[in-house]
């Protein structure tokens, strides 16, 4: 018997109208359906929560998070090690729900769940790691030291693109920091995006009420932003509700992590391989059908070679297999709703009527974009300065090396950019200019290990990052102690 039979580990009778406080209960804010967007099927329905399931989520979450937080660490850490081995078991069923829900590709998928479980062993480590604090310099006989504190109870706000991924990323490290959680899924993945992680963690043995999951739309998310209970948002999602996050964050104090979109940046210089590059430019376009927030948004490349790279990128656009990825091989699955479809496909139409020329793509079947090829992209041209969130290869061309940077840098985002050259110290030097959160030199932009500091700046980022080190600054506060023998006598 398998470990997803034993357990009954995704079984949807479980979610069907609940949302999750360590045990399921029915939503006062009803329930949904859960759309495929590749076929349009309800897949399954879930609870979706309202203000109210925000404020008892917010209120039992805070009741139970000091006693978390005083768990001996080797149990904390067990119980993330045990949700690692669980998943590594669900890869077959798991990776279904991740396909049909946000319209990924197998490989994808199997990618999330891979990363989703060295992320559960990290914050096992966490746990076991030398990062609790620091002893710091006092006067003799005198003790000084500051230690690292949890917040209390974290809101985690996750998209639909990647949503095992960029859920688990801050709940896993949130937790072992001795935090408490609320997760917010996007409802359109709350399964792979928030129901499989509370299985994982409440199988795992995670005490109940530390971690809730309530899927829910904007008032949900306005309620865990206000909440005084929260201490903390961690917010992945597009920049404009990124900065309205930002704003009710600010507002009532709280500690707020934004990871936002991208115009990422790829350069590609004329000593660069041309087959390498282009591989490179189209997985970086369309991958996941372009919507990943470091998707390669601007390919600038050299005018000498950018026939030759849009030559070679058209070929691939015509060859690449769009479809289910549910139902067989493909390259590219669905977009996930029809309004994200029709803003990606005004931005295509708007920049071919300013004078961008299509060379290949630039339709749809449904909502199975074509990958599409745009060149002589230029400034004042949507295709130059808006997210994509779909799969285009923006071509920009450039003569020298400083008018590349200069286009690199001419964008509110910053999030990831590549540099592809046959000279490494030439890259080195381009990518050293580049005002970006990651830079990647001889790769494309799309790149994520889980142990690095992952995090933009500008439009993408108010300059925290999540991830690998990163973990330990975002997810708890310094506490300073001093320690005497005895009270000092004060000139008073």
């Amino acid at each position: 018997m398998s470990v997803t039979e034993e357990a009954g580990l995704l079984d949807a009778a479980t979610w069907n109208g609940r949302i999750f406080d360590g045990s399921w209960r029915v939503a006062n804010g009803g329930s949904a359906a859960v759309v495929e967007p590749a076929t349009g099927e309800e897949l399954t329905r879930v609870g979706m929560g309202d203000a109210a399931d925000i404020a008892i989520a917010a209120r039992a979450a805070s009741e139970v998070q000091a006693a978390w937080a005083a768990m001996p660490p080797r149990e904390m850490a067990a119980i993330f090690t045990r949700a690692a081995n669980l998943i590594e078991a669900e890869t077959e069923s798991a990776r279904m729900w991740i396909a049909r829900e946000s319209g990924a590709i197998f490989a994808k998928a199997e990618h999330e769940l891979r990363e989703a479980a060295v992320i559960l062993r990290r914050s096992a480590g966490m746990l076991l790691d030398p990062h609790h604090g620091l002893v710091l310099p006092s006067a003799p006989g005198a003790l000084s030291y500051a230690k690292r504190t949890p917040l209390g109870v974290v809101g985690v706000i996750s998209p639909f693109n990647f949503p095992l991924i960029l859920s688990i990323r801050a709940v896993a490290p949130a937790l072992a920091a001795g935090n408490s959680v609320v997760l917010k899924p996007d409802p359109r993945t709350p399964i792979s995006g928030g129901f499989l992680i509370a299985r994982l963690l409440e199988k795992a043995g995670l005490p109940k009420g530390v971690l809730h999951v309530i899927p829910g739309q904007g008032d949900a998310g306005e309620a865990l932003c206000t909440d005084p209970h929260v201490r903390m948002i961690a917010f992945t999602g597009s920049t404009a509700v990124g900065r309205r996050v930002g704003e009710l964050a600010g507002r009532h104090l709280k500690k707020v992590m934004l990871e936002l979109g991208g115009k990422n940046p790829l350069i590609i210089a004329e000593d660069a391989d041309l087959d390498l590059a282009t591989s490179a430019a189209a997985f970086g376009a369309w991958f996941h059908q372009g919507q990943i927030c470091m998707a390669s948004g601007r390919i600038i490349v050299h005018e000498s070679i950018a026939p030759q790279l849009i030559e070679r990128l058209v070929t691939k656009a015509n060859h690449l297999p769009v479809g289910d990825p549910a139902g067989g091989q493909v390259a590219l699955g669905p977009i996930i709703n029809d309004s994200q479809l029709a803003r990606l496909d005004a931005i295509v139409q708007d920049s071919i009527a300013a004078g961008a020329v299509l060379e290949a793509g630039g339709t749809h079947e449904g909502r199975f974009y074509k990958p599409t090829v745009l060149s002589g992209v230029k400034p004042g041209m949507r295709a130059y300065s808006d997210e994509f969130f779909g799969p285009v290869a923006s071509i920009i061309s450039y003569a020298t090396d400083e008018e590349a940077i200069a286009i690199a840098n001419d964008t509110e985002y910053g999030l990831s950019a590549g540099v592809i050259s046959g000279s490494l110290g030439r890259a080195l030097a381009i990518g050293d200019r580049l005002d970006a959160g990651m830079v990647h030199i001889n790769d494309q932009t799309v790149n994520d290990e889980c142990t690095n500091p992952f995090g933009g700046r500008g439009a993408s980022g108010n300059g925290g990052s999540i991830g690998g080190p990163a973990d330990w600054d975002e997810f708890t506060q310094w506490q300073w102690f001093t320690v005497k023998e005895a009270p000092r006598a004060y000139p008073f």
